[in-house]
This record gives C-alpha cells, sequence and structure tokens, in this order.
C-alpha cells in the first residue's frame, strides 16, 4: 500500500474495529485498575462510552464524512461514562472537529485530528495528570506529527508508528504514577485507548472484529433487547392503606425485575413511580394492587410516542396502545419552581434519604454503574425548575456531569462535585430555598468540604496499594484519600478506618450500612462507635447500597 487516503466509508470501518477491539479487552482493561474493589472499572466504561457512538455510525451505512464524525462525537459524548470514558469522548470530539471538514484523510489531516484530540481532551480535564491515557494519547500525537511533517505516506509505517509511540508511552506510565508502579500495572485507560487504535489499524486492513449493530450476537437478541426497554411509564398510586418498608423493597424489588431506571418515591399523595420497561400492563397492574392510578403516562421511547391515561379511565389494551405520531418531550414532574436536584446513588434507603431531603430525581448507580452523560441529561430533564443542582457523589461521575452541563439546552445544570454520598446529603441539608441558586452553590461546596468520608468494601484480588498488603477477600476501609484500614472483620475494619478519620474535632458520625449486611451487626458496630468515640453523636441508617457493607461520614 502507498498513500493514506481514510474517507468516511474507511472511517467508520476503522472506528467500528477499534470498538470492537477495546470491547474484546475490556475485563483486561479492568483488571489493570490499581484499586481491588468489586465496582465498574475503566474497561466497562470505555467500552459502554464507545460503544454508544459506534451504534449510531452503524445505523447510518454508506454516511458521507461529516455525518461520521457527527455519530462518533455525538454518540460518545451522551453515551459517556466515568473519568475514562469521558476523556474518551473528549478525544474523540476533537478529532472530529478536524476530519469532518475533509472528504478523505491524508497524513497532514490526521496529525491535525490528533492534535486536536489532545488538545480537547486536556481541555475537558480540571486538573490533567500524567500517567493516564491523556500522556498515552500524547504520545501518539507527538508521533503522527513527525511522521507527517517527515513526509511519511506509507500506511503501514505511519500506522505502526502510532501504535508503537501509544505502547511505549503506555509501558512509561508506571514511572509517572507512582500509584500505578506500586500496584504493578500500566494505566488502564492508556491500556484502553492503545486497543482501540488496535483494532483501528486492524479495520484499516480490512481483518477488524466484525461489528454488529448489538451488544448481543444475533439480530433477535438485539430486538428482544430493544423491546425489553421500549416504554417509559410514569404515574401515581393513591394508596389504599400505608405501606410498610418490607412492601416499598418489594415495590422496588418487582419494578427491578421488569425494566431499569426505575424510581420510586413516597409523597403525602401516594406513591410516585418511574421506570423503562418493556411491559407497562406489568407496572400498571402491580400499581393497582396498592390503590387508584392517578397521572398516568406511557411513552415509547424509540418513537416518542406516547399516551396520557386520565384518572379514572378503563385499563385496556386498547388504552396502551400507543400514538408514534404524537409529539412527547421528557416529562417534567411537579410545580414549576426555580431550582431542582438531581442525585446519584445505590440503595433503596439511600434512595429514599435522598428524596426525603427534597432530591427530584434519583439515578440508582454510583461505584457499582457509572450514570452516563446522556442519564444524567435524561433525569434532569424530568425536573421542572430553571436551575438544577446534579450531586454526582463520586469521583468518577463528576467529569459526566460537568459534560452533561455543557449539552444542556433547555435549562441551567450546576454541577456541585460532590465525591461521596456523605457530600451530597451535606449540600442537601444546607440548601436553602428561598435563597438564589448562586448563593446556594457557594453555601453547598463550603458544607460538602467539611465532611469526610469513608466507605468499607471487600478487595477482588491481591495487591499492594498506600504501602497496604491486601489479599482477596480482605475488607478495605477506604477515605477521601486512598485506603486507611484492611483487615478480615469489617467491623474492626470500620471502626478503625473511623479512627483515622477522626483528626478535627468532628461531633456527628453518620453510618449507613448496606444491603448485606444485617442490622443486629449494624447496631453492633454503631455501639463501639459510640463507646469510642463518646464525645460524638453516632446516627445509623440503613443505606441498602450494594458492594459497600458501610458508608461512613463525620462531620
Amino acid at each position: 500500500m502507498s498513500g493514506i487516503a481514510i474517507d468516511a466509508g474507511m472511517l467508520a470501518q476503522m472506528f467500528l474495529a477499534g470498538a470492537k477491539q477495546l470491547e474484546s479487552q475490556q475485563e483486561l482493561i479492568n483488571e489493570l485498575n490499581v484499586f481491588p474493589v468489586p465496582d465498574g472499572d475503566t474497561g466497562t466504561n470505555m467500552t459502554a462510552t464507545i460503544m454508544s457512538a459506534a451504534r449510531e455510525v452503524a445505523a447510518e451505512p454508506g454516511a458521507d464524512m461529516e455525518a461520521v464524525c457527527k455519530s462518533i462525537s455525538s454518540g460518545s459524548l451522551r453515551g459517556a461514562r466515568g473519568n475514562s470514558g469521558v476523556i474518551l469522548s473528549q478525544l474523540l470530539r476533537g478529532f472530529t472537529k478536524v476530519a469532518k471538514k475533509h472528504a478523505s484523510i491524508d497524513g497532514a489531516i490526521l496529525a491535525d485530528a490528533f492534535e486536536k484530540a489532545v488538545e480537547t481532551a486536556y481541555k475537558a480535564v480540571m486538573v490533567p495528570k500524567e500517567g493516564t491515557i491523556l500522556t498515552v494519547a500524547k504520545g501518539a500525537s507527538d508521533r503522527v506529527r513527525e511522521l507527517a511533517d517527515a513526509g511519511e505516506t506509507d500506511p503501514d509505517t505511519f500506522f505502526l508508528g502510532i501504535l508503537g509511540a501509544a505502547d511505549e508511552m503506555l509501558m512509561r506510565t508506571p514511572d509517572m504514577l507512582p500509584v500505578l508502579k506500586e500496584a504493578g500495572v500500566v494505566d488502564s485507560g492508556g491500556k484502553g485507548l492503545l486497543e482501540f487504535l488496535k483494532g483501528a489499524y486492524d479495520g484499516y486492513l480490512g481483518k477488524g472484529i466484525p461489528f454488529e449493530n448489538s451488544p448481543e450476537e444475533s439480530e433477535e437478541r438485539e430486538q428482544e433487547k430493544q423491546l425489553k426497554y421500549a416504554y417509559c411509564v410514569v404515574l401515581r398510586t393513591i394508596l389504599s392503606q400505608p405501606l410498610n418498608r418490607k412492601q416499598m423493597n418489594d415495590i422496588r424489588g418487582f419494578l427491578t425485575s421488569v425494566g431499569d431506571d426505575v424510581s420510586v418515591t413516597e409523597g403525602e399523595e401516594g406513591v410516585s413511580l418511574h421506570i423503562h420497561t418493556g411491559d407497562p400492563g406489568l407496572v400498571l397492574q402491580r400499581a393497582l394492587m396498592y390503590g387508584s392510578l392517578r397521572d398516568v403516562s406511557v411513552r415509547d421511547i424509540r418513537t416518542e410516542g406516547h399516551v396520557d391515561i386520565p384518572s379514572g379511565k378503563p385499563l385496556t389494551a386498547k388504552t396502551l396502545q400507543l400514538d408514534a405520531t404524537e409529539e412527547s418531550g421528557a416529562e417534567e414532574q411537579g410545580e414549576h419552581k426555580s431550582i431542582g436536584f438531581v442525585s446519584v446513588c445505590a440503595g433503596d434507603g439511600m434512595v429514599e434519604i435522598f428524596k426525603s431531603l427534597g432530591c427530584d430525581q434519583v439515578i440508582e448507580g454510583g461505584q457499582t454503574m457509572n450514570p452516563s452523560t446522556d442519564d444524567l441529561l435524561q433525569a434532569a430533564s424530568r425536573v421542572n425548575a430553571d436551575t438544577v443542582f446534579i450531586l454526582p457523589n463520586n469521583k468518577n461521575i463528576i467529569l459526566a456531569a460537568e459534560q452533561a452541563s455543557k449539552m444542556s439546552e433547555n435549562r441551567k445544570l450546576v454541577v456541585i462535585p460532590t465525591r461521596t454520598v456523605p457530600q451530597g446529603i451535606a449540600a442537601l441539608v444546607n440548601f436553602i430555598p428561598d435563597d438564589a441558586a448562586e448563593e446556594n452553590e457557594s453555601m453547598m461546596r463550603d458544607a460538602i468540604s467539611t465532611v469526610s468520608s469513608g466507605e468499607v468494601t471487600y478487595a477482588v484480588r491481591d495487591t499492594v496499594l498506600d504501602g497496604l498488603k491486601i489479599r482477596q477477600g480482605d475488607y478495605m476501609g477506604i477515605g477521601d484519600n486512598g485506603i486507611l484500614q484492611v483487615g478480615s472483620d469489617r467491623v474492626d475494619v470500620t471502626v478503625s478506618m473511623l479512627e483515622k478519620m477522626m483528626q478535627n474535632g468532628q461531633e456527628l458520625v453518620s453510618l449507613y450500612y448496606g444491603a448485606d449486611v444485617e442490622e443486629q451487626e449494624a447496631q453492633t458496630l454503631m455501639e463501639r462507635i459510640g463507646e469510642k468515640f463518646p464525645q460524638v453523636d453516632v446516627e445509623l441508617q440503613y443505606g441498602g447500597q450494594p458492594v459497600y457493607a458501610y458508608i461512613v461520614s463525620a462531620e
């Protein structure tokens, strides 16, 4: 081969092959994560991000360069999950800014596109850190520029040079980040980028992994997947009698089994719910078991058709037929107000806590599943407010939230950079409804800076981190700035972790226990904390969060 000439069809082919290569290596990439915790990992997040774009690209065969670039950019931006996914989406966004202007890409244009990709990604990160995916991207970009300036036109020499530079930089990441060297791994995000570039080169050669516009292996399974979550159901149930906690948990459990994006909230006039499901009838029948239905809305997510069912109207199969020609925007719930909230957390107890503090929309996710930029945008669109504050409650969701705030078109989104669930709770507690959005933003930012947080979970592999030897199955107490305690007993680990958190005269300790913890164990832990720190008040609440046995705050 001689001469580099990448037209729209070839760019699409390379991108899809790169996406499949990244997907095929996601578990290997996950294993490179420094923290050995059982949560959403780099490989998973990068794959979810790029597959969001790949599905858009594959859906438009024969598209021109501008259309291909738009699909790559918009699909990855909206589908971005986690810090690594957001950075990947920004790399793709920068690349396509240059590529979309040309019918065919040669070496010089490729160098410009790589440089724009790196520039865009670095700007998206408030404090860029070397030894990460950014460094690997920069190494590849520098090599592209060298080859282009030298007049290299042989595609094999060109692309192998890019891969060699990216691989070389990846191998150097442990020398730039001591935590990588201590754990004995290279940067996982950089590895994900390298795998994508490898796949793209295979696509150029016509031998990449075939892409099917589905995470499944067959078209039938993809159709089933689409039908499974075809409808968005929103309703209120006027209760015939009050529900106890077990009944509320049963409702959430049932809804989770028949759909996703589940939100269930109690109010003075009953229970409100939101769900994406493949069978609205099942949801309506279940809700009718507890009382009469009000304000029922069923929307076809695929076509944006919907039907609103007035109170008292018989619920029949005919009633539920959707008018796909009828336009429907995102539902806005409740009366209009100046300020609203979207929060991210996991666990039925945590959801109840955030709702009780005035949060309008709660996305059930966090460590175990980072919501995408689009998830955050959709949740915000359901809040009937001029300004919507987003509480990510996880350091790996902040970038996606900030990306959502920049993409929002119909309302102002403001991100309060809460890195933990306790910080999110502190922000809501300090919110003053009568004050302006700017004043509340300042107060909430001040409030979260006074909260020390800790989480207790188990290790999924052996490693050495923060000078501590960690064995698979050990419990780890993780503070705001790293691992504080490791041991075989989670109650002991939690108490020891809290000792290291109590350094600034804190007066209140809040303890949230998870789904896998018996209440008696949590009560024992609360008593031990009270004995150890008699000068502080201790509050115990059920969080129901998965994976993390205890979430602790001290303030």
